[in-house]
Parts: structure tokens; sequence; C-alpha cells
């Protein structure tokens, strides 16, 4: 690991609320990356008592407080990056320990301005293959990665589009379409990120499933992101 607080090649912005019991778990995680490149992690707190950041005792990661909401938390952790590439990482997702040399071999394609990876959903029953699956293949099609297949960008590009708009959700899809509209190129790594499946335990399988499929298709329809913020009670802790 060669994390550094100065100009480096990847700055990895973790937005939390409320994730001290698995901040931990993904920083350690994040020390055995392979790579020779100079890198930081910067953790962006949403939540007033910043009791995730309160629990990191790692004097190498950037510790940002900053009010709530995953969009303007993710511009705050760009805002202090010095890395080339910005790496967008959900608290409870965990990328391959080569994440960062496949980021860079298809960033070497000067038409892509950013990328995302194949979704792996732990634990690998039946259903989450499904789930998963299903994600890899939309994503496939439609080049609209969601934040949970870890997005990344190059930092120029980033700051040229104006990053993600301070909305309560769908910060991910609104940001892929401006993309689109512009003309940029993301490509989608048949290389899987793990991520956790403690929203579908916590909320049931079918009804998760069911709701965000609708609320994605009623946002792609046209209806603002603050309406469909009532259907995620979470975003108002």
């Amino acid at each position: 690991m060669n994390i550094v607080p100065v100009s480096c090649m990847f700055s990895i912005i973790i937005p939390v609320l409320h994730e001290s019991e698995i901040i931990h778990t993904l920083l350690e995680k994040l020390k055995h990356i392979e790579t020779d490149e100079a890198f930081e992690i910067i953790v962006v707190d949403g939540s007033p008592t910043q009791d995730t950041l309160q629990v990191i005792t790692d004097k190498t990661i950037i510790k940002c407080p900053c009010q709530q909401g995953r969009g303007h938390q993710m511009n705050a952790g760009a805002a202090r990056a010095t890395g080339d590439i910005l790496i967008f990482l959900h608290a409870d997702t965990f990328l391959p320990l080569n994440a960062f040399s496949l980021i860079q071999t298809v960033l070497k394609n000067k038409q892509y301005v950013g990328g995302a990876f194949t979704l792996r959903i732990q634990p690998q029953t039946a259903f989450f293959r499904m789930i998963a699956a299903y994600s890899t293949l939309r994503s496939q099609i439609t080049r609209a990665p969601y934040g949970d297949q870890v997005i990344f960008l190059r930092k120029t590009y980033f700051d040229a589009i104006g990053g993600y708009q301070d909305i309560p959700l769908m910060e991910d899809v609104e940001l892929m379409r401006r993309i689109k509209k512009k003309k940029g190129q993301i490509i989608i790594l048949p290389h899987p990120v793990i991520t956790s499946a403690r929203r579908w335990d916590h909320e049931g399988f079918i009804y998760t499933s069911l709701r965000d499929n609708i609320i994605i298709f009623l946002y792609w329809c046209g209806m603002p992101a603050e309406k469909l913020a009532i259907f995620y009670p979470w975003e108002k802790q």
C-alpha cells in the first residue's frame, strides 16, 4: 500500500452515513490493493454526529465532514481529491485487489472518460446472482451503471461536467445521463466488485427489488428525485 496525502494517481471517495460498524473492514481491505501507485482514501461523513469519522484512527485517511446527501458528499470528496482518477466507493462494497491496474489499462484508451465494474452480491444465492446478472446486463446495454458498481472517472472530466447533482437519490443515474448527452464514453469492466446484500436483508428481497425497479422507471419517465425520495426513509436519517 502506498497512501500519500499529496498528488497521486487515484482518489478513493467513500460517502458514509452511520457506517461506524463496517468502515474498518473496508479500510483494511483497501490496504491490500495491489499497486505501486500512490493513492488516497477520502471518507466523507454526512452525519451531524460524524460517528463514522470518529472511529477512524488511521492518520493516512482523509476525513471530511459534510452535510448529508450522497451526491453532495461525493462532490465534497472530489473537491478534496488530488488524484487523476476518482473512484466512488460505497462503504459496503469491496474492490478487486487489482482494481487500479484494471482501471489504468482501460483509461489508456482516451475515448473513455471513466467506467464501472460488474456487480456481484454477497451472499451469492440464486436470487442475488439473478439480480446481479440483470444489473450487469442493463448497464452494459445502457452504459449507465449505478453507484454500487463503483463508478470511476477522470477527475478533469468530472470537474468539467460539474460533478454530481445535489439530489436525494438517483445521482448516479443523472450523472450518467449527462455523460451520455455529452457523448462521453464509459466502459463496464467484466471484473466484479462485491457488494453486501444488507439492504435486501433489511427491507425484504421482493419489496426492495420491485421498489428499486419502479423508482428507476419513474425517474427515467421524468419524476423528480425529490418526490421519489419518500420511498427511501434512510435518506432522512
